[in-house]
């Protein structure tokens, strides 16, 4: 049998899993081997540069192996794209989730890759190369922190949690700039800590895994929130955006909760 054949004809989503996971891991390994030190830059010019360089030396890698698992699928080019994908098959990879991040020697960054069909996740991979963690999710198949089942957590109390939020890309446009202060500002009032930071893909595998109570941002990309909706999801966690609506990549808004403190998540975002 060819490999050709294997991979695009037999494979099982839960042994594609397996291989895009083997594939992402390897993929952070090179970006491990990059980490350490804070690259210096002096511009716009000179940032994009430097991240373009961290995005290039892993997909070097991951492209080729993810391409050859499903040749027919498309590949998003773009991490910031927004809203709905194409019919098919499709590759969601963000190869430096946090890529400033890294840059700067931060601890909080990530590979990821996420295969969606008909615009709907069906497999992801959030992989830590510091940490060794990698945190998987499989459509009808649950969430895994390192092959372990994760749930989210039990928290009843907003007012008892732990919720985080993040700036979903820079130079965002002013009136969410001022939806993302006033949320905060709501969220102090409410719940016990709030954390503001990026990645969102990081927070949302916390909340997967019953370490943070909600995730909510105010637009967003599909490399962001995909990798992150389809974890908590298959956690046992309720996705919506802040009005409690059904979120789809066209939403303005996005919120991850454990079930016990999603209503009133909903009713502190909506104020």
């Amino acid at each position: 049998m060819s490999e050709t054949l294997e991979t695009t004809d037999v494979l099982s989503d839960a042994d594609l899993l397996d291989r895009t996971a083997a594939a992402v891991r390897a993929a952070g390994l090179a970006l491990h081997e990059r980490f350490g030190e804070v690259i210096p830059y002096a511009s716009r010019d000179d940032l994009m540069r430097a991240l373009a360089v961290n995005d290039d030396t892993v997909l070097g890698i991951l492209r080729p192996r993810l391409t050859r698992l499903r040749p027919k699928a498309g590949w998003v080019e773009d991490e910031l794209d927004g809203g709905a994908l194409p019919p098919g098959e499709w590759w969601v990879v963000d190869p430096a989730e946090g890529n400033v991040n890294h840059l700067h020697a931060l601890p909080d960054w990530a590979v990821t890759a996420t295969l969606v069909r008909e615009n709907k996740p069906v497999l992801t991979v959030v992989h830590l190369p510091l940490t060794g963690e990698t945190y998987t999710a499989l459509a009808g198949g649950g969430a895994h922190l390192d092959g372990r089942p994760v749930r989210v957590s039990e928290t009843a109390d907003l007012g008892l949690g732990i919720v985080a939020t993040s700036q979903a890309r820079p130079d965002e446009d002013d009136d969410v700039v001022r939806r993302i202060g006033s949320s905060i500002t709501a969220m102090l009032f409410d719940a016990l800590v709030v954390r503001t930071s990026v990645p969102a893909t990081l927070h949302l595998a916390n909340v997967a895994a019953g370490r943070l109570d909600a995730f909510w941002q105010f637009a967003g990309a599909r490399a962001d929130l995909l990798p992150g909706a389809l974890l908590v999801t298959e956690a046992g966690g309720r996705i919506s955006d802040v009005e409690g609506r059904p979120w789809t990549p066209h939403s303005e808004s996005f919120l991850a909760a454990a079930p016990g403190v999603h209503p009133d998540a909903v009713t502190t975002l909506s104020r």
